[in-house]
């Protein structure tokens, strides 16, 4: 029989991150949520709840929250949970105060700015001796802290480390499956999350349903042949992180990138929809890197590349759209 993690702590009390500590508790786990607002520290461990991500669901009385990171680095298991472009940071806060060795779940999706780096290259250069585990695949903060049913993977080269992350947080409505393939977990994740912008500008833009499916076929495309460019394995990205994932958030405005491109769409300014939020849309931070990745391994991406254009001011939305219908016909397969 597996022996699960007892105690798990998660860095970063996002929506996602208060989400995943839910599921460990409801698994039976000590819950230990690192959160840099007092304010979220406090509306955990006196009303539990988090008032600024995850406001009216009540959580668990086995999570609790700390602003201190070492004391999240005493627990058997972490979830590293922080905005990817965060990732690098909050790997060199905790670092210090970790066992060496001690299992880490890397749950953010993207690809970091700059450096290209896929979140899992961010953990072998900031924490050589950890091996490496990704958690991602299709599900939204709201329904897995409401405890609705979701599926998800959990890729590791490590086949017994992954096994023990399930048996640590799955339930028989949050149901994790093994992978070896991170590559592919992680390009799924990340470009899933530029295809929705896209598919949000779509909806925003009224063009109705036939455009939504187009942009996630060929979305969907473009995600595969970055990530089997890069070494990821064709099943991975037609599994839950890639194809599942890439369907459920381009076909729910739930989603904030689908939503942040929905509201371009209807002629927004980026600055304006930006001021109104607090969460994170991961898909408008990695768009650049994204593309430079497609440039990179010489693959063609043109609705990322779309995409990154509005997100930067180089083009407006009417003229991206004409670009793309412009394109040359071709074979559905190229």
């Amino acid at each position: 029989m597996i022996q699960p993690y007892q105690s798990v702590a998660v860095l970063g009390a996002g929506a996602w991150g208060t989400a995943l500590a839910q599921v460990a508790a409801a698994a039976g786990r000590d819950v230990l949520i690192w959160a840099r607002e007092g304010e979220v520290v406090r509306g955990i461990n006196q009303d539990r709840e988090n008032p600024l991500f995850l406001p009216g669901l009540p959580l668990s009385p086995k999570v609790r929250a700390t602003a201190d990171i070492a004391d999240a680095a005493k627990a058997e298991l972490i979830l590293a949970v922080p905005p990817a472009q965060h990732m690098r940071g909050v790997l060199r806060s905790i670092r210090p105060h970790l066992k060496p060795g001690a299992p880490l779940v890397l749950c953010a999706k993207g690809v970091e700015r700059g450096t290209l780096a896929l979140m899992t290259d961010v953990l072998a250069e900031e924490m050589p001796d950890v091996g490496p585990a990704v958690l991602s695949g299709p599900g939204f903060a709201k329904d897995v802290a409401r405890g609705l049913p979701t599926a998800t993977t959990i890729a590791s080269p490590d086949a017994a480390r992954a096994q023990r992350i399930v048996a640590t947080i799955g339930l028989p409505t949050f149901r994790p499956y093994v992978a070896d393939d991170l590559i592919g977990a992680e390009i799924g994740g990340a470009v899933k999350n530029v295809i929705a912008i896209a598919c949000g500008v779509a909806e925003g833009r009224k063009l109705g349903d036939g455009a939504r499916a187009a942009l996630i076929t060929r979305g969907f495309a473009e995600l595969t042949r970055l990530g089997l460019a890069m070494g990821a394995k064709a099943e991975t990205l037609s599994g839950l992180c890639g194809l599942g994932d890439l369907v459920l958030t381009c076909a729910s405005m739930t989603s904030r990138n689908t939503s942040l491109g929905a509201a371009l769409g209807e002629g927004r300014k980026l600055k304006e929809i930006l001021a109104e939020r607090r969460s994170v849309a991961e898909g408008m931070e990695s768009a650049p890197a994204v593309v430079a990745l497609a440039a990179k391994y010489k693959v063609e991406m043109p609705i990322c590349a779309a995409v990154h254009e509005i997100l930067s001011e180089r083009i407006d939305i009417d003229q991206a759209i004409f670009a793309l219908l412009s394109r040359p016909f071709k074979a559905e397969g190229v």
